[in-house]
């Protein structure tokens, strides 16, 4: 049986590399797109790219020649995950440096646009199913303060989502998408929520209180669900899903 591709951003960490070790051990060729390389990745079955994905256009050219250069038809099936995000500092936002704002903007929604739009572009004329699977978060649904940029990258990526799929929706062989909101997790990100300057992000308290609870999922529960998600017969039938909704 021909393997099913699959292109994921921010695999060198976190739910990342939880979904990169789940993708290989279900037989999944993997290009996996990190800042830095994570050397456990390293097989012929995934190739591993570094780049900087605050500086997305290099990368997303990239990207459409490789998905290009696929032999056509010949796996059975096509997918990206735009996992990737970037965190400012949490803080009022005119107290956050305006250059970490455009960096966390960039990685969080101008890269994972970018990047869909090559992998759409350059897999047109497939045939086999295409997917499309952006991590998303609660927090692009029901904002915090202290936390606006990201916030703002996530609901970006929702809506994102919700016009690609009208777009798809009227191809012929049109790409599936789902902005997928992963539920909490015990990664660094999460780690950052709850040690943050207390002064600037009033929220800090409620973000401790889920790790104190025990109510974080582990990063291989957590890509389990995911990852689950993106088999469902159903999948992109609804472009905005929680997993905390299964």
């Amino acid at each position: 049986m021909a393997a099913s591709i699959c292109i994921l951003t921010g695999a060198s960490r976190g739910l990342g590399l939880a979904m990169a070790r789940q993708l290989r051990a279900c037989g999944q060729r993997l290009l996996a797109l990190s800042r830095q390389p994570n050397a456990e990745l390293d097989g012929r079955d995934v190739e591993q790219w570094a780049v900087d994905l605050s500086q997305p256009a290099e990368a997303a050219a990239r990207l459409r020649v490789w998905v290009a250069a696929l032999p056509r038809n010949q796996f059975a099936s096509l997918t990206l995950i735009n996992n990737a995000a970037g965190l400012a500092t949490l803080a009022p936002l005119g107290d956050v440096d305006a250059a970490e704002l455009s960096q966390a903007l960039r990685v969080g929604l101008e890269a994972p646009m970018l990047l869909t739009a090559a992998f759409l572009d350059a897999s047109a004329d497939l045939t086999v199913p295409r997917k499309v699977l952006n991590i998303s978060t609660g927090l692009a649904r029901s904002a915090i303060a202290g936390g606006a940029v990201y916030c703002a990258a996530k609901a970006g990526l929702d809506h994102l989502s919700r016009a690609i799929a009208l777009e798809e929706a009227a191809r012929p062989n049109g790409a599936k998408i789902v902005s997928l909101a992963p539920g909490v997790i015990d990664t660094d990100m999460q780690l950052q929520l709850r040690s943050a300057d207390a002064q600037a992000f009033g929220e800090r308290a409620r973000f401790a209180s889920l790790k104190n609870e025990g109510r974080l999922d582990s990063a291989e529960a957590a890509a389990a669900k995911v990852l689950a998600w993106l088999e469902r017969a159903d999948f992109g039938s609804n472009p905005i899903g929680d997993v905390r909704d299964a």
